[in-house]
């Protein structure tokens, strides 16, 4: 018998137990990803882990294990294993991929910076006072490239000083004066390597969208199409409310404009018409030309026929009503037609 069939025959019993409770976890969820731990201190793993809980559930074991469970599962998951390598866990949810990324992002916490490690971005020492009486530690900042002065009693930084650009080293004295002035400049957490979903294999730069951008580009882009449809006199479900609307509106005008005698438009034809012999006998001068109920009438002060509102959007109202939905459809023909019918007669 060789040494590989004997070790294949003894598999410890605990492996094949966190194996299948892996398995499980892994057919539990309907997403899940690979997440790098690296650098994160046990506490801020624990307070992350709580902060998962109801929604996503971090779990960790041997990297061999790990990518057996996923082999197992096959199902796609199978393409995970290639981002096991380092310090890794997987995270399992039932949120979609961009939820799963919003949330690991948002619970990221500063931290302190060790010498030796690769600045994440530019350090900078803010301009204020340290709270530092003086003494030493003010050519310390100044050795570090600090514009660091003792004014007023204390050490005080004069202007923002860079002090490690990023892709830089971190030195020991570059960390010691940061750890003393409690600056955390790095931000730790779990990073995201990759997200399988419904059949898609995600990388992190796939889900890092703004979300409230999107939702204006959709909601502009909505607002665009509505505004061509009606303008082009194009009928859509969403659109052809508005335009049996703005078609009532305009014939509504047509028939004041001609005085055609309709019953709907008798109202503002007589509206009108009272309007314009008002209009005239405050222009007459003679009362007694006038009837009796006429004179002394002073003129209007403006129209009491009001114009029918047209519903057809121009550029500048459709960016306005972007946030709006679109208009409800259920009953809306049948009252547009219904008016054009009562309009024009059957």
């Amino acid at each position: 018998m060789s040494v590989s069939e004997r070790t294949t025959e003894t598999i410890p019993e605990w492996k094949k137990e966190e194996v299948g409770e892996l398995t499980e976890f892994l057919r539990s969820y309907d997403s899940v990803g690979v997440v790098n731990v690296a650098g994160i201190p046990s506490r801020q793993l624990q307070d992350m882990r709580r902060e998962l809980h109801g929604s996503a559930e971090l779990r960790m074991s041997r990297n061999t294990l790990l990518a057996r469970a996923l082999d197992e599962v096959d199902d796609g998951l199978e393409q995970l294993t290639e981002f096991l390598t380092g310090q890794v866990g997987l995270v399992g949810t039932n949120d979609n991929p961009f939820g799963l990324y919003k949330e690991l992002e948002a619970s990221k916490t500063p931290a302190p910076i060790n010498a030796g490690e690769v600045a994440p971005n530019d350090i900078v020492i803010p301009e204020g006072d340290t709270g530092i009486d003086p003494g030493p530690f003010v050519g310390e900042l100044q050795q570090i490239g600090a514009d660091a002065r003792i004014q007023e009693g204390s050490i005080q930084v004069l202007s923002d000083s860079v002090v490690t650009e990023e892709g830089e080293v971190v030195s020991d004295d570059v960390a010691n004066v940061l750890g003393e002035l409690g600056i955390e400049p790095k931000e730790v957490g779990l990073d995201l390597r990759s997200v399988y979903s419904e059949g898609v294999l995600f990388d992190p730069e796939d889900l890092a969208i703004d979300v409230e951008e999107y939702r204006a580009d959709i909601q502009s882009a909505v607002a665009s199409a509505r505004n061509l449809s009606i303008n082009a006199e194009y009928p859509t479900a969403a659109t052809a409310p508005d335009m049996l609307r703005k078609a009532s509106g305009e014939a509504k005008s047509v028939g004041l404009e001609a005085a055609i005698e309709s019953p709907d438009l008798m109202d503002d034809l007589v509206s009108t018409a009272d309007a314009q012999v008002r209009a005239l006998a405050a222009n007459i001068d003679d009362e007694d030309a006038l009837p009796e109920e006429l004179r002394g009438v002073e003129a209007p002060a403006e129209s009491t026929t009001e114009e029918p509102e047209e519903d057809e959007p121009d550029a500048d109202e459709t960016e306005d009503e972007a946030e709006s939905e679109a208009p409800d459809d259920e009953g809306d023909d049948d009252d547009g037609a219904e008016g054009l019918g009562n309009m024009f007669g059957d």
